[in-house]
C-alpha cells in the first residue's frame, strides 16, 4: 500500500471511528474538547506509524486503546482533578486487571456514550449554531473546513464556535449524561432540531449556487439512524428518522440535468428511492405504535408519508395533509406551519380558500423576510389568473432569497406572468 493509499485508508477509518472514540474518551476524562484532542493525538500517532507498519487489522480498536492509554495519563496527572488523582487511579487499576481487553470494556458502554455525546454536543446552553458546527465536528466527523463550506460560511467563524462551544462546555461543567425525568423531552427536542436543521440545510440551501448539498443530508439521516438505535423507545426520534428518510428519497427527482430546482408537483416519481421510502414508513409506524399522541416531528413524517404513498400528484390526499397540519399547528402554533396548511387547503378546496389563510399571514412580523411566504402567494394568485400582482410576488420573492438556483426559478415565474 502506497503512502497515498494510507493516508486514505485513515481519513476513511476516522470518518467511521472519531465519534465513537470521542464518546468513549469524554467518558473518561468527562470533557469533550480534551476528548476530542487526545483523539486527534491517537490519530496522529497513526499517521506517524502505519505509512511504515501497515494498517493494523483492526484499526478501531487501535486507535481505541492509543487513546484510551493517553486519557489515563491525562487523568493521572491533570492539575484540575488532582483532588480525585488516586480515587481514579484505583479505578482505572481496577478495570484494568478485571477486563484486561481495553477496547471490549469500552465497546460494551460505546451506545451509551454515543449518546451522551449527543446530548452534550446539542445541548440548550450553546446557541444553534454552535450545537450544529460542534455535532458535525464531534459525531459527523467533518472537518472544520467541511463545516465552513457545506454552510457557506468562513471556515475561521466555524473554528471559533466550534473553540467557544467546548470552552462553554467545560466552563460550564456541563455533565456527560444523558438528562433524566422532565429534562429529557426538551434535551432531546434540542437534539432532534439539530439534526433535522442539518438535513434540511442539505435539502433545500438556504444560499450558494447548489439547490442542494445531499452531503450533509446523509450526515443528518446517519446521525439520526444512530439515535434511534440508542433511543428505540422514542416515539419522535423514529418520527425525525421517518421524515428525513421520506423526504431524502426524493432527492434525484428533485434536481435537473443543469442542477435547476424540479418542485414537489412536478418531480418525476419513478425516480424517487423506493428503499428509502420503504425504511421511512416502516420507521413511522414503529413511531406511531409507540405514542398515542403524535408529536410535531411524527406528525410531518405522517405528511410525508401521504405524498410517498401517492403514486401520481394528482392522486395525494390534500385533505388529510391539510388535516395534519391543522393537527400540527395546533401543537406547535407557527406562521410556517399555517403557511404549509394554507398550501394543503389551495390543493384540496381551491387557491382562493389557500389565499384567505395566506393573507391572515402577510403582516406576521416572522415573516417579513420569509421568500416562501411572497412565493406561495404570488403561485396562488397565477392560479387565479391575477397575473400582474402574481408577479410582484414573484419578484420580491427573488429577492428574498439567498440560493441562487430558486432566484432564477422565481424570476423565470416572474416572467410567465407576464407572457400570460
Amino acid at each position: 500500500m502506497t503512502a497515498s493509499d494510507t493516508r486514505s485508508a485513515i481519513d476513511a477509518i476516522w470518518r467511521i471511528e472519531s465519534a465513537r472514540l470521542i464518546a468513549s474518551l469524554a467518558r473518561i476524562v468527562r470533557d469533550v474538547g480534551v476528548a476530542e484532542e487526545l483523539a486527534q493525538d491517537a490519530l496522529v500517532a497513526a499517521l506517524e506509524q502505519w505509512p511504515t507498519s501497515g494498517v493494523p487489522p483492526n484499526p478501531g480498536g487501535w486507535l481505541m486503546s492509543t487513546a484510551k492509554h493517553r486519557a489515563i495519563d491525562f487523568v493521572r496527572r491533570s492539575k484540575l482533578l488532582e483532588r480525585k488523582h488516586e480515587e481514579l487511579g484505583r479505578a482505572f487499576e481496577q478495570q484494568e486487571q478485571a477486563v484486561p481487553d481495553l477496547d471490549t470494556a469500552l465497546d460494551d458502554d460505546i451506545g451509551d456514550d454515543l449518546l451522551r455525546l449527543i446530548f452534550t454536543t446539542c445541548h440548550p446552553m450553546l446557541s444553534t449554531e454552535a450545537r450544529v458546527a460542534l455535532t458535525l465536528r464531534l459525531l459527523g466527523g467533518l472537518t472544520t473546513d467541511e463545516i465552513a463550506r457545506a454552510f457557506l460560511v468562513a471556515e475561521p467563524t466555524i473554528a471559533q464556535r466550534i473553540v467557544r462551544a467546548k470552552r462553554t462546555l467545560s466552563e460550564q461543567e456541563v455533565p456527560f449524561e444523558v438528562p433524566r425525568g422532565a429534562e429529557l423531552a426538551e434535551r432531546l427536542s434540542s437534539v432532534l432540531d439539530v439534526i433535522y436543521l442539518v438535513f434540511n440545510e442539505g435539502y433545500t440551501a438556504t444560499a450558494g449556487d447548489d439547490w442542494m448539498r445531499p452531503a450533509l443530508c446523509e450526515d443528518a439521516l446517519r446521525l439520526g439512524r444512530i439515535l434511534a438505535e440508542l433511543a428505540p423507545r422514542e416515539p419522535e426520534v423514529h418520527g425525525l428518522v421517518a421524515l428525513m428518510e421520506i423526504q431524502a428519497s426524493r432527492s434525484r427527482a428533485r434536481v435537473g440535468p443543469s442542477g435547476e430546482p424540479i418542485l414537489l408537483l412536478e418531480q418525476n416519481r419513478a425516480r424517487w428511492d423506493q428503499l428509502l421510502i420503504r425504511r421511512g414508513l416502516t420507521a413511522l409506524d414503529r413511531a406511531q405504535r409507540l405514542t398515542g399522541q403524535p408529536g410535531p416531528y411524527v406528525l410531518q413524517a405522517a405528511i410525508a408519508a401521504c405524498h410517498a404513498r401517492a403514486r401520481t400528484a394528482d392522486a395525494t390526499d390534500w385533505r388529510l395533509i391539510a388535516a395534519i397540519y391543522g393537527a400540527l399547528g395546533q401543537l406547535t402554533p407557527s406562521p410556517i406551519i399555517e403557511l404549509n396548511r394554507a398550501v394543503a387547503v389551495s390543493m384540496a378546496h381551491g387557491p382562493q380558500a389557500g389565499l384567505d389563510i395566506v393573507d391572515t399571514l402577510t403582516s406576521d412580523p416572522s415573516l417579513q423576510t420569509y421568500h416562501l411566504l411572497p412565493t406561495v402567494r404570488g403561485d396562488l394568485l397565477f392560479k387565479l389568473a391575477r397575473f400582474n400582482e402574481a408577479r410582484v410576488e414573484f419578484e420580491r420573492a427573488a429577492e428574498l432569497t439567498r440560493n441562487t438556483r430558486e432566484r432564477v426559478l422565481l424570476l423565470d415565474r416572474a416572467s410567465s406572468c407576464r407572457s400570460s
